[in-house]
């Protein structure tokens, strides 16, 4: 019953890497936009990168140089792809899914129009 499965969370030292899948079972990652949100407890969801089905990317200032967002059609998976962690990038991570996508900068700034969540992988750095 659950369209989207996160992995990969983890515990690492600032300045290492991580990489985040998320599988999808039903729906066609390479058919739609997808995105990776973020959030801490007390505080808003927010987007990090996201990916269109023309193979457009988008990014939060806050990642940009060192995360990268991708996707593998034959396994029908997205990743997320962090380098030179920061402590700050701390965090529960959500892939989604937008049925109804206009573009992935809005996607990633105002979040999804018509979403399909997954559940959640926490990624913890260290300093």
């Amino acid at each position: 019953q659950v369209q989207l499965v996160e992995s990969g969370g983890g515990s690492v030292q600032a300045g290492g890497s991580l990489t985040l899948s998320c599988a999808a079972s039903r729906y066609p990652v390479n058919s739609f936009c997808l995105a990776w949100f973020r959030q801490v407890l007390g505080k808003e969801r927010e987007g990090v990168a996201g990916l269109a089905s023309d193979g457009s990317t988008n990014y939060t200032d806050s990642v940009k140089g060192r995360f990268t967002i991708s996707r593998d059609n034959a396994k029908n998976t997205l990743y997320l792809q962090m380098n030179s962690l920061k402590p700050e990038d701390t965090a529960m991570y959500y892939c989604v899914l937008d049925l109804k996508c206009v573009g992935v900068r809005r996607l990633v700034l105002f979040g999804p129009n018509l979403p399909v969540w997954g559940q959640g992988t926490q990624v913890t750095v260290s300093s």
